[in-house]
């Protein structure tokens, strides 16, 4: 366990608390935010710079003025890049909202995630931000459902959902459905699909189906494979037997694609338009693969992800990972719930249920009844060397 006992900005950020639509809340976090941190600089503070002090397991400062928040990530072992890489966004989201009323501890899962909730709860703590694993996700729900604490996982499964846990992370089904319905409206008709064998498959299959058929296209075939390069050939030769399509959904990662699109391209699918998912957006060797020329995918905007990157690599000299900006936006969420959260109490949940949404860095999100955050994505097309946004994201909901 490591606690971030911060310093924070003076007074004059409280006016970035009271802003309620999503839009302006991004906006001018992150417009204040790069003005502390200007290019080529460390960053600048009116206030002395913030320390990172490590409080020992079991001595836990008594504090009356803040709300006990745990992040539970993976700080040792084969994902600590990612983990602590989370931790520094939410650390820095801290400062920059100037978010004076709330404790962030975190709390390695990597050594049980189990033992990682019952001690943060023990603790005191009155929400959990974590963790990052569908599998530790799993372990952990059942605990903090018990003790009362919410839990805001970063997880993409969406089978943990519900009954006090949520799920923060990018799911596929998401953008599944945006990207096979921009491709209706540009007159799209067959579809088909590569789909990875495994529980993701079985889901991204499921959203691909009901995501053609709600938006009255077809289906000509689907075909699953193991990840193999042996298995991959396999089944774009049964795919291109089924009969001819307009768009072929590879609903893997973009190494994946890179991997099946020559194939496909070569075995009759020269015409068809390929669709990718949101995994694609961590991939920058979609940008040099021929094959993948003109292809189609949604995910979250990188508009004012690429502000916070920056700001990240000032302060901490190096990149984060992609999925820290859930860390960031975790904070921000708490940050203006906390407004009307009384220290010391259960968190407020009914307020995840706001139907306005909240704002971050990977742009507008809500909740659902189902405990799954919909997020607002944008429809981007590969290209030589660069992604060309083709359907913004909208900026807040009911757009």
């Amino acid at each position: 366990m490591a606690e971030a006992v911060l310093k924070l900005q003076p007074a004059r950020e409280k006016s970035r608390q009271s802003i309620w639509t999503v839009a302006a809340l991004s906006a001018l976090m992150l417009a204040s935010a790069c003005q502390m941190v200007p290019k080529g600089k460390g960053p600048i503070t009116t206030a002395p710079p913030p320390r990172d002090v490590v409080t020992p397991i079991g001595e836990l400062p008594e504090d009356q003025q803040r709300h006990r928040i745990a992040l539970l990530v993976p700080m040792t072992g084969a994902d600590a890049g990612v983990g602590q890489s989370i931790a520094n966004a939410a650390n820095l989201a801290v400062l920059d909202t100037g978010g004076k009323a709330i404790r962030v501890t975190t709390y390695d899962t990597a050594l049980g995630a189990a033992a990682a909730a019952q001690k943060a709860i023990a603790d005191g703590n009155k929400l959990i931000l974590g963790p990052l694993l569908a599998a530790d996700a799993t372990a952990i729900a059942p605990i903090a459902r018990k003790a009362g604490v919410p839990l805001l996982s970063f997880s993409n499964d969406v089978s943990v959902a519900g009954n006090g846990t949520y799920v923060l992370g990018f799911t596929p089904v998401q953008s599944i459905e945006r990207v096979v319905d921009y491709a209706r409206s540009k007159g799209v008709d067959s579809f088909a699909a590569l789909i990875p064998s495994g529980v993701y498959g079985q889901r991204t299959s499921t959203a691909f189906l009901r995501a053609v058929e709600s938006s009255g296209g077809r289906v000509v075939s689907m075909q699953n494979y193991d990840r193999s390069q042996k298995s991959i050939n396999a089944a774009v030769t049964k795919l291109q037997q089924s009969g001819s399509y307009d768009a072929l959904m590879i609903a893997d990662s973009g190494g994946v694609a890179i991997q099946a699109a020559p194939l496909v391209r070569q075995k009759g699918g020269a015409a068809a338009r390929i669709l990718g998912t949101e995994l694609w957006n961590t991939e920058p060797r979609l940008l040099t693969a021929p094959a993948l020329r003109g292809a189609w995918f949604a995910s979250v905007s990188d508009t004012l992800y690429t502000q916070f990157a920056t700001k990240y690599r000032a302060r901490y000299a190096r990149a984060p990972y992609r999925l820290a900006s859930l860390g960031y936006d975790a904070v921000l969420l708490v940050v203006r719930v906390a407004r009307d959260w009384k220290v010391g109490s259960a968190f407020p949940a009914r307020q995840l249920s706001d139907s306005g949404g909240f704002g971050g860095v990977d742009g507008a999100f809500r909740f659902g009844k189902d405990g799954v955050a919909e997020r607002m994505l944008e429809v981007q097309q590969v290209d030589a060397g660069k992604l060309t946004i083709l359907s913004p994201a909208p900026g807040k909901f009911g757009q």
